[in-house]
């Protein structure tokens, strides 16, 4: 039976746990070769290409941190360089501070918008460089994007408010060229930094609902 991504070539970044490593393997499971990037835990990052060998399709692990758009552009180059195109960027680095609000520093503001939002800008940018028409860029929003819910993220918050509205935006200027450009917001998830609420890493299908919209050129 054909697979929904048979053929298509997906890069998923920081894929090597939690949300990213769910979705790497869902996409696989559906056909997709995937590219995972990385910045720390290596064999967890090869513990995930691995799985997906098993499974029959291919994978890479590419160290790679979201705020390095050297490494970043690299990591889309490689990627391309190994399965010859790429059709699916899943956003999905990031990173929490679950601190109160006047106890949280400067330093720890720059990191979350630095991988937040300035690491979404890189990948998309050296990804829209490689893609084809009808290509898809997905973005991980969130839950507290949208609303206050929980005190203690108001800096985590605000970035993902950014997400929302980068969507937006970049849909505005790219939709003639990567067909759909959608925000995945979690009403929930279990990351490796902060939990709220429930698991969305056994539920990776929302991902893979999206691109099943319609067809992938």
């Amino acid at each position: 039976m054909s697979q929904k991504l048979e053929g298509k070539i997906a890069l998923i970044t920081g894929g090597s746990r939690g949300i990213g490593a769910a979705i790497a393997k869902r996409l696989a499971a559906d056909g997709a070769n995937v590219a995972i990037t990385y910045t720390k835990g290596a064999d967890a990052a090869a513990s995930v290409v691995k799985e997906i060998e098993r499974a029959g399709r291919k994978a890479i692990a590419i160290q790679a941190d979201a705020t390095d758009a050297g490494a970043v552009e690299a990591a889309v180059e490689k990627t391309v360089a190994t399965f010859g195109r790429l059709d699916v960027l899943v956003n999905n680095a990031g990173t929490a501070v679950a601190k109160r609000f006047e106890e949280t520093t400067l330093e720890e503001l720059d990191r979350l918008i630095d991988i937040n939002v300035r690491g979404i800008f890189i990948a998309t940018q050296a990804a829209l460089k490689q893609m084809k028409s009808g290509g898809r860029i997905i973005l991980i929003g969130s839950c507290v994007g949208e609303r206050a819910m929980t005190p203690g993220l108001v800096p985590y918050s605000a970035t993902k408010g950014a997400v929302k509205m980068f969507t937006q935006g970049l849909s505005r200027e790219v939709g003639s060229r990567v067909s759909e450009r959608q925000l995945c917001r979690p009403a929930a998830a279990q990351l490796n930094f902060v939990r709220i609420g429930h698991d969305i890493t056994s539920h990776p299908e929302l991902v893979s609902h999206l691109l099943s919209n319609d067809s992938i050129t």
